[in-house]
């Protein structure tokens, strides 16, 4: 295994190990202190431990390699897996926010706030530590599916977050015997936690969804491409077509060249091999193909009547030939 399957890998098993740690402090803290805001906490961790396991069979399906089914390999797992994660959690903030209004209707009392808020601010520690880590990893081996699982921990850590201020607040309120403001807290917190899941989740869905209809690489790509294209222009005559996409972690660029027609196969070829070795140095995990054309006689030069720089170039060269095998003689 590649040491960049290994570091998805370790990521995906991080993934795990947070979330089932995640899901059993808020078990045991939903069944103590009754609170709305934690079961809705609880569910989101229920689902992100279904989502970690989906995650890691996508990572070990996505290292396949291509094979007669799928000759571009099986990176648009990821995507899929990235879908599937927005989808769940905007369900999942639809369901909160109407459990919430229900309770502003009819409103019930939190019991034990200091131990939620204890056990709520370990979840800002595991959550956002774990972001970081999977983050990191994700944009090392620019993973969507890991992106999307670093944006969820981070997502859990800011709703942890609000749930604690919603604690203190509830202890806040006791303090001073305020019990019917402090009833009120939880159903408005959840609301809040909803709102922190709905926005992220849906632009990630839209993401995931865009790249599976075979979205372009990033704008930095793109230009890495060109860049290169401009560096090795005095190879070819023109370029036609520069086409790209993604497939999950991995790149993919088709160029159609155009070469002067009196190049040879060896020539097109060595020019083929400089190109692909320069943009795949650039573009982690990228598959370059570049199909040459022979040079029709359309371009500029002719239709102005002047002379091909290529054919001139070639001349000289063979004049220089000539001339080095007279001296030798």
């Amino acid at each position: 295994m590649k040491n960049a399957d290994q570091g998805m890998m370790l990521a995906v098993r991080v993934s795990l190990v947070c979330n089932a740690i995640l899901f059993t402090i808020k078990g045991i803290t939903l069944v103590v202190v009754n609170s709305l805001a934690v079961a809705a906490d609880l569910g989101i961790s229920f689902v992100a431990l279904g989502i970690s396991i989906l995650l890691y069979y996508a990572i070990k399906m996505s290292n396949r390699p291509a094979d007669v089914f799928h000759n571009y390999g099986y990176g648009k797992i990821e995507n899929v897996a990235e879908a599937i994660e927005g989808v769940i959690l905007i369900g999942l903030a639809l369901a909160m926010s109407f459990q919430a209004i229900l309770h502003l209707i009819r409103v019930g009392e939190v019991s034990s706030p200091i131990i939620g808020f204890i056990c709520s601010f370990l979840g800002i520690a595991i959550n956002f530590w774990g972001a970081n880590f999977i983050l990191k990893l994700a944009e090392k081996h620019a993973s969507p599916a890991l992106r999307a699982e670093g944006i969820h921990f981070r997502l859990e850590g800011f709703i942890s977050l609000a749930i604690t201020l919603s604690f203190a607040l509830v202890i806040v309120l006791h303090r001073v015997g305020l019990f019917t403001p402090a009833k009120y807290v939880d159903p408005v917190a959840t609301l809040i936690v909803s709102a922190f899941i709905t926005f992220p989740s849906v632009r990630l869905l839209r993401e995931a969804f865009m790249k599976l209809l075979d979205a372009s690489i990033g704008e930095s790509g793109q230009m890495d491409v060109i860049k290169a294209l401009a560096r090795h222009f005095d190879s070819y005559c023109n370029f036609k077509e520069v086409r790209t996409r993604t497939a999950g972690r991995k790149q993919f660029v088709d160029i159609h060249l155009v070469v002067p027609a009196h190049s040879s196969v060896k020539n097109a070829h060595t020019i083929s091999a400089a190109l692909k070795h320069e943009i795949a140095s650039t573009l982690s995990d990228s598959e370059v193909t570049v199909h040459m054309e022979p040079c029709t006689g359309s371009c500029a030069y002719t239709r102005n009547g002047r002379p091909c720089p290529y054919m001139q170039e070639r001349e000289f060269k063979e004049t220089g030939a000539m001339s080095g095998d007279r001296l030798k003689s």
